[in-house]
Order: C-alpha cells, then sequence, then structure tokens
C-alpha cells in the first residue's frame, strides 16, 4: 500500500508553480485571457527568467520603444531583437524582482486594448549591483476573438533613467 502512495505522490513536484484554479492551459501561469492574467505572467517570466513565457506574451508583430535621452530620439525594435535582449538580461542576472502599481490610463475594447501601468523592476547583477528602475510602461494589448488570450503588440517604456 505504501508503495501506491509513493508512485501516486512522486508524480506531484512540491516545488512548481501551480495553474490558477479554472484557468485554460495555455502553458503559463495565469489566465491571460484577462488583461491582469497577462500582467501576472509578465511578472512570473521576469521573476523565472523565462524567455519562453516571456515570448508567449508578445504578438509576432510586437514592437518595443523607448527614449534614449543622450542621442534625443526614439529607439524602437521588434520581436526577435526584444526576446534576444530579454535573454541576455536574464542570463546576466542572478535575481529580478518586478512590481506592477496601478493602471494610470486604460481604454480601448474587446479585442484591443491600451494600458498604461507603472511599474519597478530591481535587477541583481551582484550583491553589490542592483539596477532598480522606476518608471510607467504603455503597452497596447490585442487578441483575435474574446476568449483568446490577450499578447503585447506594443510596449512603450516612458520610464525617465
Amino acid at each position: 500500500m505504501w508503495l501506491w502512495s509513493l508512485c501516486c505522490l512522486g508524480c506531484l513536484n512540491p516545488f512548481a508553480p501551480r495553474l490558477s484554479e479554472g484557468a485554460p492551459d495555455h502553458g503559463v501561469l495565469a489566465d491571460q485571457r484577462t488583461i491582469e492574467g497577462l500582467f501576472q505572467n509578465f511578472r512570473y517570466a521576469y521573476m523565472l527568467k523565462d524567455t519562453v513565457l516571456y515570448g508567449r506574451l508578445l504578438d509576432s508583430a510586437f514592437t518595443f520603444t523607448y527614449r534614449n535621452y543622450d542621442r534625443g530620439v526614439d529607439v524602437t525594435w521588434g520581436r526577435h531583437e526584444d526576446i534576444q535582449a530579454t535573454a541576455g538580461l536574464f542570463r546576466a542576472a542572478q535575481q529580478i524582482e518586478l512590481v506592477w502599481h496601478e493602471i494610470v490610463a486604460s481604454y480601448g475594447d474587446s479585442l484591443r486594448q491600451d494600458v498604461s501601468r507603472s511599474f519597478a523592476l530591481a535587477v541583481l547583477f551582484s550583491p553589490v549591483d542592483v539596477v532598480r528602475v522606476y518608471g510607467r510602461a504603455t503597452l497596447r494589448l490585442q487578441r483575435a476573438h474574446p476568449g483568446e488570450p490577450w499578447r503585447i503588440l506594443s510596449w512603450r517604456d516612458e520610464s525617465n533613467y
């Protein structure tokens, strides 16, 4: 009898994060059919340093834009470059903590939403090298049908660092 119990319990991993109750299995930790679920998965991707989970957040036509204040220009790149840059960050960091704060503005419909939200990001490269960024991200989210998961079509980083 104890062998049967051991076999049944041996298939459970007590250290693996569980999917949300009732969430469909889209290969993510939260239900990405909700905007809050998308932001939770974004946070999980950074905390777990998981480029596969991060890639599932991005639309195939994704663009990232930030302001290069030294040159006085906006810089934009696509999905492939963003995943490469994010993978480099994940490899270099020992630990990443991302906290999403209040939604500053949100408008749109059931297929497209523009969401502006503040955040705090702490990246630990070593015990003496910690980078902290406080800023705001404006994301354009879209999906093909109301039952589909949200994906990030564009991200404009409005941080001033």
